[in-house]
């Protein structure tokens, strides 16, 4: 080997000793944290009178997860389109086996409803959505995801306070450590229930005297019901209904802060989707038109709002509701999403934002997520440039903003 191929071949050699030294120096520091991280979670267990076998045993016992990490630090490459979260979440599939398992458990699912208001048709929905009906429950060893997570700069005190709620769940109702097992983020059951959920409104719905969330689909959908009547359901209310828009009608009148009764909606030439007229009622509705002025438009109620208490989503909330129709014996939207719409990139958001402030609408914060703000901002911006204001960033809207 000549001299400057052994010098080079050395200077790989202990370039790459270097990084392996480097990489361990920054493994041992992480477990070091985590562990300094587990012995503050300690303290603050001991000064909530947890008993000692969880103190001094259980939590130093903890692992980390680096892929609950990466899980959390993971951004979806692009936005999905309503259309596309729609047709994932409300297939045939998940349409027939909600109503085999509505059927199968009707008689207790009408024991919910007369004793909490929730119809059965949106436990199972929810249900369907969470873990599609149980059939997958989440594999990550729960309290370990919510130690890594409270070990984490990031959300370290909403996490830290639902591991010490989890770690008192072990306490108070017994629950085996090594079977607690969910969702990457601590969500545990069939109904995925975050442990502060869990102790609030979970349930022994099988009347077996012990609460499983994971073990008894019967006690998950009691707890269920029973967050939703907490969260605000109106009983004998439905959430909302596909309808069908007037020529002509005011985009800027959409939008969840934009509530009016269902009278006057009718009054401003709003109809069912199959054209009969709404039924007359002094129930409080928004329209949301979440595919733009080509797709479906929705009036929904007070009860969309407390399924938004389960899930932020708005897209969440409209499936839900959908789902449970279906399973209801109802059929598909009259006017479906359409088919070509682009699903945008976070960094296309991100651009639709900016450019958006920059010509004075706010947004609140350009983190590209097309949240509430954003469409209200887009559709002022699209009023006053003379397009259809409904809040939907189509090519027309992004070119005259200067983005993609």
């Amino acid at each position: 080997m000549r001299s400057s191929a052994i010098s080079k071949h050395l200077g790989i050699v202990l370039a790459g000793g270097l990084l392996a030294s480097l990489g361990a120096t920054a493994g041992a520091q992480e477990a070091i944290s985590f562990s300094a991280c587990l012995a503050g979670i300690q303290q603050q267990a001991r000064n909530e009178d947890l008993p000692p076998w969880i103190v001094d045993e259980l939590i130093p016992g903890l692992e980390q997860q680096p892929r609950v990490l990466e899980l959390d630090r993971q951004q979806p490459e692009f936005v999905k389109t309503f259309g596309q979260y729609l047709s994932g979440r409300v297939t045939q599939t998940r349409i027939d086996r909600g109503r085999d398992l509505f059927a199968e458990h009707r008689a207790f699912l009408d024991t919910l409803t007369r004793d909490y208001g929730v119809p059965g048709r949106y436990l199972v929905a929810f249900w369907g959505l969470e873990t599609n009906f149980g059939s997958y429950l989440g594999a990550t060893p729960t309290l370990d995801a919510l130690a890594t997570l409270a070990c984490d700069q990031r959300r370290s005190e909403f996490f830290t306070s639902e591991l010490l709620t989890a770690l008192k769940l072990v306490d108070r109702d017994g629950l085996q450590p090594d079977t607690l097992k969910g969702s990457w983020a601590g969500a545990y059951g069939h109904t995925q229930f975050m442990p502060s959920t869990y102790a609030r409104y979970a349930l022994d719905g099988d009347g077996d005297g012990r609460i499983d969330l994971r073990g008894s689909p019967r006690d998950a959908l009691a707890s269920g019901a029973n967050f939703l009547s907490n969260l605000g359901w109106q009983p004998g209310t439905r959430w909302g209904r596909e309808v069908k828009l007037p020529e002509g009608f005011d985009y800027m009148q959409a939008g969840l802060g934009n509530p009016r009764t269902v009278n006057r909606w009718a009054a401003m030439g709003i109809t069912r989707a199959d054209g009969r007229p709404l039924p007359r009622a002094n129930l409080e509705g928004a329209i949301l038109v979440p595919a733009g002025a080509g797709g479906p438009a929705f009036l929904v109620y007070r009860n969309f709002h407390v399924i938004m208490g389960w899930n932020r989503s708005e897209y969440y909330a409209i499936s839900v509701g959908h789902l449970a129709d279906r399973i209801g014996g109802a059929g598909g939207l009259r006017q479906p999403p359409p088919p070509d719409q682009q699903a945008l990139s976070r960094d296309d958001v991100k651009a639709l934002q900016l450019g958006l402030e920059a010509r004075g609408f706010p947004v609140g914060q350009a983190d590209g997520i097309m949240g509430p703000a954003t469409r209200t901002a887009l559709s002022q911006f699209q009023s006053s440039a003379g397009l259809v204001p409904d809040g939907f960033p189509d090519a027309e809207t992004r070119r005259r903003l200067g983005s993609k």
